[in-house]
């Protein structure tokens, strides 16, 4: 599953530099699939989308830090654990319970974010 930012984010950024995959953005910025990954041309998101992945992106959250899904691989292939809520002040960076990956299926993601 991916991770989420609670609205009880105190906009503090500790948790951006923490992601390996540039998946955690600012509330209101713009956000690419290229960032932070080595995704280059088309890229096809969870939802079927087709997109650039040099593109610009709509943010997911307006008003406090947020985690583009389709970058977040819960630090799997990196870390022990999310990074995003090792180091948040409040606990607001957790489970997304309306994306449930598997073990595998972040690896992959994984390798395909990172060639």
């Amino acid at each position: 599953m991916a991770i989420i930012i609670t609205d009880e984010c105190i906009n503090c950024g500790a948790c951006e530099p923490e992601c390996p995959n540039n998946a955690i953005y600012e509330g209101g910025v713009e956000w690419k699939m290229s960032e932070g990954t080595s995704v280059s041309g088309l890229y096809t998101l969870a939802d079927g989308t087709a997109v650039n992945a040099d593109d610009s992106q709509k943010p997911v959250n307006m008003d406090v830090y947020y985690i583009v899904p389709d970058k977040c691989t819960e630090c799997v292939g990196f870390h022990d654990e999310p990074q995003c809520a090792a180091v948040c002040p409040v606990d607001c960076c957790v489970d997304d319970p309306d994306i449930r990956e598997t073990q595998d299926e972040l690896i992959s993601k994984k390798d395909r974010l990172h060639l």
